[in-house]
């Protein structure tokens, strides 16, 4: 099932009733909402597909470069403390926290704004990739705003929303290669504009931060194990230690991490010592680092033969381990390519990228059915299969 943009939709007036409403449709009295890439606009966003509720009200500005992002303010509400005790998130633990939570975080995040919601041109809300029972509670947030307020609504990918939220921290024009690298996603896609991009490659089993977060488990780190990680392999020496690094030197662009997540949880059973595990942190991280370079390589050949506008930028939740920033910004410059990642506060999940995305796509007239539904997965390739049947949008390891 694909989420059904409307170009143009329609919203209630502020002034009318909002019984008018009742029927969950648009009223028939609306007014159209035409593309606004010539004004300011002012978006409300929700995330809550994991374990973070978020809440954050942008202004995007028009420019010739695809307007600058202006964060009027950014709420989290983090749910580490809920789920340390199990070393990972509990679905359920998560969707009654954000039920608890997005009233509050809403509320924080408009007042932090300064605005009220006639300051708002629209709402924005993570309507999946994710644990569908959190995307479902901000997305029916959302949709209550928008239609008590008479607002359009605008369901957004999480993964859009990573892939421009490097967008928050300074004005970047598209077009520009893209590695999303996250606890759950792992891709390589060329980014075109907001709804306009090609996946080049993927991993053929499991993400980069997944992998992380694995092995810190295995090593008793605790949640979150990716940064907890980061941190001990500060302390090791991992140059001893053999890893497999998969698919180094294969023509495409693909990932595997799955050889190396098994093979160091073996090794993490025979360490005896807190330098045991130190130095096994370091060889973990040096082998992602090195596997998400050479794949990266290859992408940024391909790229840089079609395109003149070489921009690398890595997004995720990934992209803030500063060995890997490091690792990738030196390949960027290998191959002649401006590096860029968004601001740490934005490489985690966070509302602030769910509203510019929102923001961009209103800006070009495109919103929301109030019946659109959560998606526990929802490939950003999935376009491309409407034009070419043949693809298989979403696909481990496919092509875009």
């Amino acid at each position: 099932m694909s989420v059904a943009y409307r170009t143009p939709d329609r919203y209630l007036d502020p002034m009318e009733s909002s019984a008018d409403y009742s029927s969950g449709a648009a009223a028939a009295t609306g007014r159209d909402v035409p593309p606004r890439s010539g004004k300011a606009l002012t978006v409300l966003g929700l995330e809550t597909s994991c374990d973070e509720t978020a809440a954050s009200v942008v202004r995007l500005h028009p420019s010739e470069r695809g307007g600058r992002a202006e964060v009027l303010s950014s709420v989290v509400h983090s749910q580490i403390d809920d789920h340390a005790a199990y070393g990972g998130v509990v679905p359920e633990i998560a969707a009654r926290s954000h039920v608890e939570m997005i009233a509050e975080v809403t509320r924080r995040a408009m007042a932090e704004s300064g605005l009220g919601y006639d300051g708002l041109d629209g709402i924005a809300a993570t309507a999946g990739p994710g644990l569908v029972g959190g995307v479902m509670v901000g997305l029916s947030f959302g949709k209550a705003a928008a239609l008590a307020r008479g607002l359009p609504l605008v369901a957004v990918n999480h993964l859009e929303g990573h892939a421009v939220s490097a967008r928050l921290g300074q004005e970047v024009a598209y077009p520009f290669l893209l590695l999303l690298v996250s606890g759950g996603h792992c891709q390589i896609l060329e980014v075109r504009g907001v709804g306009d991009m090609s996946r080049i490659g993927a991993t053929i089993d499991d993400a980069a931060g997944e992998a992380f977060d694995k092995i810190a488990k295995a090593l008793g780190l605790g949640y979150p194990g990716g940064p907890a990680l980061e941190r001990l392999a500060q302390q090791g020496d991992g140059s001893k230690i053999d890893l497999p690094r998969a698919l180094l030197g294969r023509k495409d662009c693909d990932f595997s991490f799955s050889g190396l997540k098994t093979a160091a949880f073996r090794i993490a059973q025979t360490c005896e010592t807190d330098q045991d595990k130190a130095d096994l942190a370091d060889a973990v991280q040096t082998a992602i680092a090195r596997q998400l370079a050479d794949r990266s390589e290859r992408a940024l050949a391909a790229y840089a033969e079609t395109h003149d506008h070489r921009l690398f930028v890595v997004a995720g939740g990934v992209a803030a381990n500063k060995t890997i920033r490091a690792t990738l910004q030196a390949t960027a410059a290998k191959h002649g390519f401006d590096f860029l990642a968004p601001p740490l506060a934005y490489c985690t999940d966070n509302a602030a990228m769910i509203a510019l995305a929102g923001a961009e796509r209103l800006a070009l007239g495109l919103t929301s059915d109030i019946d659109v539904v959560a998606r526990p997965r929802w490939p950003l390739d999935e376009a491309r299969a409407l034009a070419d049947p043949s693809h298989k949008p979403g696909r481990k390891g496919a092509k875009a």
